[in-house]
């Protein structure tokens, strides 16, 4: 076993590889990166005859553009994202609008359902007709499931369709507030993990379930900021705050967002990211809004790292007093 650091955390590797196929293995595109090996930096021409070693130290860079705050990222699955913003797919009037949308959003990852093909008219129109799961990352979830044995089904299809372990679980509890049944969804996880996916996970915002799924080996949380499609915005900062502070996996609001505001709210929280679907494809403009809900996860995203002023109950002058007329 060879055991490496990168990017500051440890990895672990079972035989000697090159550098160039960890990078591969990584999903990394070596002519778009730059690495440092034990403080040294690897020039790229040396990238297939340089086989890493026990105790290695990797640091892993990239140039990314613009808008993003001091070449910040987030990573998932074993893959690193530029955009904090991901996008549903589902109910925009065609493909084409939906791909205009996800390009004026910047988004990376797209969820994407998994429905039954329409055996009668086998040439209709398809999502990867616009949207090319090669340049886009495709996440399958589990939308409509209400128990664990049919988001089960649906997942290994999906796997079985495009080869996808990284994917989204929901599974609901009722029709009318689409909120998280829990114990299907413990259940879900568990075996999905178990089976070697990589589970984003759509749960309450309670702290307790949120560490229990994190602990069971979910790569991210996702807790609801309002019922899905309700677009009330972020109901309970405290409880997703909460999640936030104690996790080690990415936590994204899921569900709820009605407008950009509240995007950049979720963000300003800590939230690594956002999932929104109804507020963008039910907007008046898509494609507008999609570009405001993209500018709303940066700006918000900023403010975080920059760190609000402290709230206070008086008012506290800007200027200086001291020489005043």
């Amino acid at each position: 076993m060879i055991h490496l650091t990168v990017n500051g955390d440890p990895k672990s590797i079972e035989t000697p590889v090159t550098l160039d196929a960890f990078l591969t293995s990584l999903g990394l595109d070596p002519t778009k990166i730059a690495v440092e090996r034990n403080l040294a930096i690897v020039p790229k021409s040396t990238y297939g005859e340089t086989t890493l070693a026990d105790g290695d130290r990797l640091e892993i860079v990239h140039f990314i553009g613009g808008g993003n705050t001091k070449g910040d990222s987030w990573s998932v699955g074993g893959k690193t994202y530029s955009s904090r913003l991901i996008v549903g797919t589902g109910k925009y009037k065609d493909f084409q609008q939906t791909a205009e949308a996800i390009t004026a959003s910047g988004a990376e990852i797209v969820t994407v359902a998994v429905r039954r093909v329409n055996v009668t008219n086998p040439n209709e129109p398809r999502l990867v007709d616009f949207v090319d799961p090669k340049k886009i990352t495709y996440l399958p979830n589990t939308a409509g499931c209400f128990t664990a044995d049919d988001a089960l089904r649906t997942l290994r299809l999906a796997r079985e369709a495009g080869g996808w372990d990284l994917v989204k679980l929901e599974v609901l509890g009722d029709q009318k507030t689409l909120y998280p049944n829990i114990v299907e969804t413990l259940s879900a996880a568990e075996t999905l993990i178990n089976e070697g996916f990589k589970v984003m996970v759509y749960t309450n915002d309670d702290p307790i379930i949120a560490k229990r799924l994190e602990d069971m080996g979910c790569v991210a949380i996702m807790p609801l900021g309002a019922p899905i499609g309700s677009g009330l915005g972020i109901q309970n900062p405290v409880q997703i705050r909460l999640i936030i502070e104690q996790a080690k996996v990415p936590v994204l609001v899921d569900a709820g967002v009605g407008t950009a505001s509240d995007a950049a709210i979720a963000m300003e929280l800590g939230c690594d990211g956002v999932l929104m679907n109804t507020a963008i494809a039910e907007a008046k403009d898509p494609v507008l809004m999609a570009h405001a809900m993209k500018l709303a996860v940066e700006s918000g995203r900023a403010a975080y790292l920059a760190g609000r002023m402290p709230k206070k109950k008086y008012a506290d002058p800007s200027s200086p007093l001291y020489g005043l007329i």
